[in-house]
């Protein structure tokens, strides 16, 4: 604001006003103006924070990389990030692999976590508070789809039995529902009235706290993208990838089986188990071999995916079922 001083013979000294009164009103402005300006502010930071979670700067990303475990070790090259980022499945996008472009428009904030069921508390958390009260650490595993293609990811995140503990489940538990994300305004896919949305996976309190169990918020030392299953997904490395739900809402802690997302839709094709093996083919193509994505290779597949001497042991005592589909 331009303040004009007027000359001394344009008005007479008695008529100006004193030096103190002039001097507070200054002060009276610079204060109003700074509170002001920090409302200013605080209105955008959180406008800021918005943008950049809706354009995939991601509000958590001051926290990567996170401190790589070594117990977890790969026989194979790491698939090149560009490649395992565009060939995707993400059936609320579309059920082709391209659907890396239609999943930018999935909104990451504000992000909820719903934790019911069989627990002493049922609680809402968001997953910043979540994620920033879990121990975090990078792991690199392999990962295969049922369809008979692979990858090996370094996945950010923290064990699943953290948010077992976190949740503290009543012994009356024997199984963990999870549910991801449910909005057909954004998620095309999730207007097609034949799929069962939204989707559903479940695992055994015992898988849920397996050492191999990892929920996973970050992919290649940065937070996961939107094609991935931002912000919140889960890593069954020992398992056919459908069962690693992506985009979580919700975990649901109860003494009933889950029926998972495509057990409803195809039980003969989909089990509850899925365990990758070889030798138990799918029924409508061969699990023998796997194509290594970003190779040309087409390599044998092993048994629980390499994973058995962890994991066989949760499935000693199963009998009547069957654990490879």
């Amino acid at each position: 604001m331009l303040i004009r001083r007027p000359k001394s013979w344009e008005m007479p000294e008695r008529r100006a006003t004193p030096e103190s009164l002039f001097l507070n009103r200054r002060a009276l402005i610079k204060g109003a103006g700074a509170i002001a300006a920090a409302s200013l502010v605080a209105g955008c930071d959180e406008m800021v924070t918005s943008a950049r979670a809706q354009a995939g700067d991601d509000p958590s990303s001051g926290l990567y990389p996170f401190a790589r475990n070594d117990r977890y070790q790969l026989d194979r090259s790491l698939t090149d990030e560009e490649v395992a980022s565009t060939y995707n499945n993400f059936y609320e996008f579309g059920s082709h692999k391209r659907i890396y472009e239609a999943a930018q428009a999935l909104p990451i904030r504000p992000w909820d976590i719903v934790i019911d069921g069989e627990v002493e508390r049922v609680r809402t958390i968001s997953f910043d508070d979540l994620i920033a009260q879990m121990p975090r650490e990078e792991r690199l595993y392999r990962h295969r789809c049922v369809e008979a293609w692979s990858m090996a990811v370094p996945w950010s995140g923290f064990p699943m039995r953290a948010l077992v503990e976190f949740a503290r489940p009543l012994g009356s538990a024997g199984y963990v529902r999870m549910e991801t994300f449910h909005n057909p305004e954004i998620a095309p896919g999730q207007r097609q009235s034949w799929y069962p949305w939204p989707y559903v996976e479940g695992l055994t309190i015992a898988e849920a706290t397996h050492d191999l169990a990892f929920l996973v918020t970050g992919v290649y030392g940065k937070p996961l993208k939107r094609q991935f299953g931002a912000p919140l997904r889960l890593a069954l490395p020992w398992k056919y990838g459908f069962k690693s739900i992506k985009s979580i809402v919700r975990f649901t802690f109860t003494r009933e089986r889950p029926v998972s997302f495509w057990t409803e839709i195809q039980g003969s094709e989909y089990g509850f188990w899925a365990n990758v093996n070889p030798e138990v083919p799918h029924p409508r193509w061969s699990q023998a071999t796997e194509e290594v994505l970003g190779t040309d290779e087409r390599v044998p597949t092993l048994i629980y995916n390499g994973y058995g001497a962890e994991v066989a042991s949760l499935y000693a005592n199963i009998v009547g079922e069957e654990l490879f589909r």
